[in-house]
Formats: structure tokens, sequence, C-alpha cells
């Protein structure tokens, strides 16, 4: 068997047992492609780029050793002369005429994965003339480095962008985008600073604790309206998971940790991957909603089988460059439903997913999200975490194109009456009561996660597995790096 057969039949393994419709932005075929061409044709690329600028050379040096990430997932584009056209769409890139270009120029992307873009410039004498990369703030990453100068385009509009380092013909940049895929600096319009800076601080305020979920749901909608009012739904989006990744760290030491590093450099969390929420049955529908008001767009829905006892929607907000993974508990008679528009019944059970909230909360509310998946060097997150102290259980995925592992679980304090609620439901016994109130229960995780091939997908069979591993009823953690 040749490894292009083998690799097609991984892929097979990973396909979602089911599809739901997307916008036409996103597309409906969700057999991800791995795109080893075009990455192999950005790698030569990046690393031709590197030989001339010695700023980037080491940057890329300090991110491995220092942040444990690959310079090639802080790339935001490169720029190219209009000769490599014929060997950029023999890998597999395709021109993208609606994207917005200062001086027209054609802009490439290799449609359906995670890869860079790449511009075209005519007059371009050496190829790479240009590397972007895309820190969360552009302003951060001057301070860390000791840029001088001003960046192009205002604070807090669509695009700013700053030279980083000229050398041999290569200019280094970095650019810092808000809900914005063009490449053209504006101005802010009027109050339009201001409503930013508002629909910010709604987000980062808003109340997450409530009397009553449903009236947590219904406050997290009205807030959502008020910002979409100041923003619209792409801001709104960016703005809001800038929000939520903070309250996330803020309960997850490994989180607060690799932010450091990565904040050491000026990056923020500008290599995330997926956004993790875990919802009620109740109110998994009421948070889709909330996600289509921010202007998701549905993809696979996993339908985990009828042993794994949950089932997850993803979504993605392509302006903004989002993807969510929302998970709930399944019965097994429920795995031909689209459960993110029919709402589910109570349930005389919990699974994993339905304890975490019962438990914790709703992610959207109190609890805040189960993980943050960003995108490392697999190999060395694991080795300088371990030389932390901070453990990682064993990879769910360990496949050429994905790789995944979390790390152990924040353990979290439980509130008495949540265990209590439960116990007075019949869904727990008053042994796990008393060992939740006591020991406290799994909680969040950091993902490591890597790429290649521009692989968008999941690995279905193998998440259920250790959806299992972190259920809060299980007292001692799963095998770890540091063990295996």
């Amino acid at each position: 068997m040749d490894g292009s057969t083998r690799t097609r039949r991984k892929i097979e393994a990973l396909r979602p047992a089911a599809q739901v419709a997307l916008s036409p932005q996103i597309g409906q075929d969700f057999d991800w492609p791995v795109a080893n061409d075009a990455e192999q044709f950005l790698r030569e690329r990046i690393a031709r780029f590197l030989e001339r600028n010695t700023f980037g050379r080491k940057l890329a040096g300090r991110m491995l050793e220092e942040t444990a990430t690959d310079l090639f997932e802080w790339v935001d584009h490169l720029v190219l002369a209009p000769e490599e056209e014929q060997a950029l769409r023999g890998s597999g890139f395709v021109p993208n005429p609606q994207a917005e270009t200062f001086k027209g120029e054609t802009v490439y992307e290799c449609p359906r994965t995670t890869l860079p873009r790449v511009i075209l410039r005519p007059g371009t004498r050496q190829s790479p003339s240009a590397l972007a990369l895309r820190p969360e703030s552009v302003a951060d990453f001057m301070a860390r480095h000791g840029l001088p100068g001003e960046p192009e385009g205002e604070p807090f509009s669509r695009y700013r962008r700053i030279t980083v380092a000229e050398e041999d013909g290569s200019r280094l940049e970095a650019v810092e985008r808000r809900a914005y895929r063009g490449f053209e600096t504006a101005p802010l319009q009027r109050d339009e600073l201001v409503n930013i800076i508002k629909a910010r601080e709604l987000w980062g305020t808003r109340r997450r604790s409530f009397s009553s979920d449903a009236e947590g749901i219904r406050a997290a909608h009205q807030t959502l309206d008020r910002v979409l009012r100041l923003v619209g739904p792409d801001l709104a989006c960016q703005l809001f998971f800038e929000a939520e990744r903070a309250y996330w760290q803020s309960r997850n030491r490994a989180a607060r940790m690799q932010k450091h590093r990565q904040d050491q450099l000026g990056l923020g969390w500008g290599n995330h991957d997926h956004h993790t929420f875990r919802c009620s049955r109740e109110h998994f529908v009421d948070f889709v909603e909330f996600l289509l008001k921010l202007g998701f767009a549905k993809r696979e829905r996993y339908y985990a089988g009828a042993e794994a006892g949950w089932g997850a929607q993803i979504s993605e907000q392509p302006v903004a460059g989002i993807v969510v993974f929302a998970d709930v508990d399944l019965m097994p008679e429920e795995t031909e439903l689209d459960f993110s528009t029919h709402k589910l019944p109570p349930s005389p059970r919990l699974g994993t997913v339905g304890l975490w909230v019962g438990l914790h909360g709703e992610s959207l509310l109190e609890a805040g999200m189960h993980h943050l998946e960003a995108r490392f060097d697999f190999d060395f997150l694991r080795a300088q975490f371990r030389e932390s102290g901070v453990n990682t259980m064993s990879p769910f995925s360990d496949f050429p194109f994905l790789r995944q592992a979390f790390t152990e679980g924040e353990r979290w304090p439980v509130r008495r009456e949540r265990a209590e609620r439960l116990l007075a439901d019949g869904l727990i016994t008053r042994e796990q009561a008393e060992q939740f109130i006591c020991e406290g229960a799994l909680g969040s995780h950091l993902e490591n996660l890597q790429r290649h091939g521009g692989f968008k997908g999941f690995n279905q069979k193998s998440v259920s597995a250790v959806i299992a591993a972190t259920d809060p009823r299980k007292r001692h953690f799963p095998p770890t790096a540091a063990a295996a």
C-alpha cells in the first residue's frame, strides 16, 4: 500500500458521520483535504526568506525554544513574484478575486485548508519579498521587540501593519486584523472607536452567575444584541472570543503559563485553532443560536456513537477566523436528530458533558470554555511543559496531519448547591456528591494541537476516547506524557 493510499484511508476514518448545510462562504464538503504539496511550497519559500532575514530567522528559533510554536503557524501571508504563479497554482492555490489589496494585486489561497495566503506583486525582484506575521496585537509585538516607528492603520481599526526588519530584499512585517480578511488599511468611522471600546467592555464585564441558567442565557443574548447594534456580527465575534479566552485563562494554570510565554514575544493567542464549549441539553440550541447571531456557519456535526454518549456541532466564523466545537450529551436514539436545531428533552442520566455542566455551569455562563486548542510544535510543547511541571495526557490523535493531546485537567471546586441539585434529581449518588464537594472535579484544559497539510478536520473516534477520559466521575487522571 503506497503512502497516498494510507493517508486517504486515515482521512476516511476521520470523516464525520453526518453533515449539515453551510453558507456558501465555507462550502458543504467536510472531507477536508491534506494539502501537503501546498504546505511544502510555502515552507520552501519561508525557508528562502529566512535565509535572507536575520531578524526573522532568530525569531523563528526563539518561537520554538521559548513558546514551542512553529513560525509557520504565525504567518499571515507571503508576497511572491508573479513568476511563481505557475508553481503556486500547481501546488493547489487558486486566486481569490474578492480579497481587497491596496494596488489590486492578486491574492491566492489554498481552498478548504488552514494554510497562509499568498500575494503576487508585480515588480518583485526577490521572491519572497515579504513575509507577514500575525500576532494578536501589533503594538504588543512592537513593545516586546523594541521596534521604532508607528504602525500603518489606526488603533482598533480593521487592519494594521508595521515593518519589523528589512534585509537583502526581504521585508518582515507584523499585521493585526480585526474581523477583516483583506489587506487594506482604513480609517475608523465616526463613533466607531467608542463603539468598539464599549463592546469590549460589555463582553469583559458581563455577568455570568444567575439564579437559573435560563435567566443567564437570556442575559447573554441581550448583551449580544447590544453589541451587535454597536459593531456588527464580525467584530462582535472577535471581541467575544477575546473575552472568553481571557476568562478561561484565568481558570487554567497551563493556559496562564503558555500565554505568558507567548506574550514575552508579543504574540498573544494568535495561534488559536478552535474553542470548545460544553452545553446542557436544555440550552444547546440556545448556544447555537448565539453563534449564528455572531455570524457563524455550521460545519461538521458529530454523532459519536451510542457508546460515547455525546455529540458536537462544529461551527466557523469565516471573517473573524474563529472555529467553535460545541459539545452536548446525546442518547443513542438521538443520533439521527439535528440536535443543533431540535431542542433536546431532559435525560434520565448524565454523560460526561452533562455532568460537567451540572457541576460547573454552562460554558456560555459561569464555567467558561472547557478548553482552547492552539497550534504548537507538538513534541516541543510536551517536553517544555513536562520540564515546567505540567503533565500532558496521552495523545488522542497521532496522525501525520493531526496530533492532539490535553494538558492534565484543572481541578475546579464544586459548589455544594450544584452537587445537591444533581443528587436531588437522582443524577449522581450521595458518595459522588460528597466526592465532588470535597475534592472538586475536572474543569478545563489547554490542548496541544499540531496540523500538517492545512488539514481542517478532527478525529471523531479518538475524541470520544478523550471525552470519556475527562469524565468528572473518574477520580484519577488518565495516563500522562510523563508516565507514558
